[in-house]
């Protein structure tokens, strides 16, 4: 199958049958992000999405449903396949949640650049849950991903998880969701369908936010409260052994 360009907030990603789009949501948000960079700072960072207690979040934070991003969230770039790491996350939020309220928002599949909803019915099949549609790209589509569950009536009910602080942390902060943030699955060979720029701006993102310095600390002081949950302090969604928001060189993915 050929593959085509797609501009993704301002960067270029390789993707089957999609054709060439700009993020203008992203690049008209960055002026926002830049004034307020702790839009970007998630409520909640962990490795993976297996590292989230999905009970806890339902029981105590007052979310109805969950919305995953895909590429090295739930699978390797580009494959539809779930990544082993992802698994048992993945079943966690089906069990707790329900397959009707757990979802997929994408910045590729299910948009404009998915002519006739091919990709997002592959992944579908694949994966087993639904991919929500939508014209705006994160972090814009809100009023699609709102109507998409029944049952969400204020955007505070969706908690959103995805490896990108500027496209799906900033999308959940700008609407007062709970936002968890997570490392790249992908290293290495594994990753060699992502797309270079993007790696390299993930590692800039990353390092900015969680790297030992003064201006990434106060960043991360100043991370926008949610409407429910009070803190790791008194609801722990954490079930990693891991607590510590330190990313290490090994675990921001290879850009050569």
């Amino acid at each position: 199958m050929k593959k085509k360009t797609v501009v993704d907030c301002g960067l270029l990603h390789t993707a089957t049958t999609m054709v060439q789009s700009v993020n203008v949501k992203a690049l008209t948000t960055l002026a926002s992000v830049i004034r307020r960079p702790y839009l970007a700072s998630p409520h909640v960072f962990v490795p993976t999405v297996s590292d989230v207690n999905y009970q806890a979040l339902r029981d105590h934070c007052g979310v109805k449903a969950v919305i995953f991003d895909k590429d090295n969230t739930l699978t390797a770039p580009y494959e539809n396949d779930l990544h082993p790491r992802a698994r048992v996350g993945l079943q966690s939020a089906l069990d707790v949640f329900g397959r009707e309220n757990v979802a997929i928002l994408s910045n590729s599949a299910g948009t404009d650049d998915d002519p006739g909803f091919v990709d997002g019915k592959e992944i579908e099949e694949a994966l087993g849950i639904a991919v929500i549609k939508h014209s705006e790209k994160k972090p814009g589509g809100l009023d699609e991903t709102i109507n998409h569950f029944p049952n969400v009536s204020d955007p505070s009910q969706l908690c959103m998880v995805g490896d990108r602080l500027l496209t799906d942390v900033v999308f959940g902060n700008l609407h007062g969701m709970l936002t968890v943030h997570i490392l790249p699955l992908c290293s290495g060979k594994e990753n060699r369908r992502d797309n270079k720029v993007a790696k390299v701006v993930r590692i800039i993102e990353n390092k900015i936010m969680y790297g030992s310095w003064w201006g990434g600390r106060k960043i991360r002081q100043l991370t926008l409260p949610h409407k429910s949950w009070r803190g790791e302090d008194e609801c722990p969604l954490i079930i990693s052994d891991r607590s510590d928001t330190t990313i290490h060189n090994d675990e921001l993915g290879d850009i050569q």
